[in-house]
């Protein structure tokens, strides 16, 4: 039986969007949700404390990376993920399938799952559905993704129904693989752009009973109000009663107006990308806190936002980032990732209190993409 629990606390009047409650074996979650990604078991220049202090619930891992380093033999050793980084609350592991297609010179997609070299050092590798499902079980996060092909954007729509009849077949294979007593599986829905494979998708995925569903194959180049309408089609297709999880995204824009279209669960690596150059999220917008006109700026980054980040000036904070101390891209990482969950946190608090519209325009107007 599941240890996963979902309940739905507060629906909005007049769109999609939901407040819920999240139990795991590890934790609580608040939903909607954004989940820093800790791609190698660490959420890149910052400690876990930094990450409970801003308020992280949730955390993600990389089944792809972690397999390669440092392997399930010394994962197997230290007893799991949690173990391995210390980290107490929940943890999502997603399937390796991103990644293993993102490298589309190294690999050869067959029925049974993807032959590819390692990006590391050309070694010859393959991963399947089973061999996601059994590296998931060794990491041991409390919600494990199926394994899908992930296709490009754009894609003819042969490729596309190729594509999702793996998925399809895969994710049954995920589904009868017997996980760890309190791990979750999250069917993932693809399809591209074309509605119709969309729904199909869904259908098929629902009949597996899962105990959340993503949706996948968005945010890979095509236009917000593309990937606005897929989600739109998507999301009824799915169990209410079920958590929804959009891959990979996005910006503060992008995450309201999923929310607004159903969607509970967030991940994008644009926070902690976007402060490695440079470039910090605020209340104001976005700063490029490296520009010559912030040299002797002593504000706060971000006066608006409770963050320790808040302490320091911006002209510090240039100062360092411009002299390449490690330190810099900690405060900027610690800012953004504190901004995203300050922001997800005052979007719960919106659709609790009948605010979201306004709050939606106020979102729109501070990051107008």
């Amino acid at each position: 039986m599941s240890s996963l629990k979902f309940t739905v606390h507060k629906s909005a009047a007049n769109c999609q969007a939901r407040t819920g409650l999240l139990k795991t074996a590890h934790g609580d979650i608040e939903t909607p949700v954004f989940m820093p990604v800790g791609t190698r078991a660490a959420v890149k220049t910052l400690t876990n404390q930094q990450l409970i202090d801003i308020g992280a619930q949730i955390i993600l891992g990389n089944t792809y990376h972690l397999m390669l380093r440092p392997n399930m033999d010394i994962m197997a050793k230290a007893g799991g993920l949690h173990r391995f980084m210390n980290w107490q609350r929940p943890i999502l592991t997603d399937s390796g399938g991103f990644q293993v297609f993102s490298l589309a010179s190294l690999n050869q997609v067959a029925n049974e799952g993807v032959y590819f070299q390692s990006h590391i050092d050309g070694s010859q590798l393959f991963l399947g559905p089973t061999e996601s499902m059994q590296i998931q079980k060794v990491l041991g996060a409390d919600i494990v993704m199926t394994f899908d092909q992930c296709s490009p954007y754009p894609c003819e729509r042969s490729k596309m129904e190729q594509a999702l009849d793996r998925t399809h077949l895969w994710a049954k294979v995920c589904r009868d693989f017997e996980l760890q007593s309190y791990q979750n599986l999250f069917g993932i829905v693809q399809g591209g752009v074309y509605p119709d494979l969309r729904h199909q998708s869904a259908e098929i995925l629902s009949s597996l009973n899962c105990e959340g569903y993503a949706i996948g194959g968005l945010a890979v180049g095509e236009p917000s109000d593309i990937m606005n309408e897929i989600i739109e089609h998507t999301v009824p297709c799915l169990p209410n009663d079920k958590p929804r999880y959009l891959m990979g995204v996005g910006t503060p824009r992008n995450i309201i107006e999923a929310v607004m279209r159903g969607i509970d669960m967030f991940d994008c690596v644009m926070p902690t990308r976007n402060a490695r150059n440079g470039t910090a999220f605020t209340w104001s917008g976005k700063v490029t806190i490296k520009a010559g006109r912030y040299a002797d700026d002593f504000s706060p980054l971000d006066p608006e936002l409770d963050c320790y980040t808040s302490q320091f000036s911006k002209a510090y904070i240039r100062h360092l980032l411009n002299v390449d101390e490690i330190t810099g891209l900690t405060l900027v990482s610690m800012q953004n990732l504190a901004f995203y969950l300050d922001f997800m946190a005052k979007l719960r608090q919106a659709i609790q209190n009948d605010t979201l519209n306004e709050y939606y325009q106020k979102i729109c107007a501070i990051y107008p993409n």
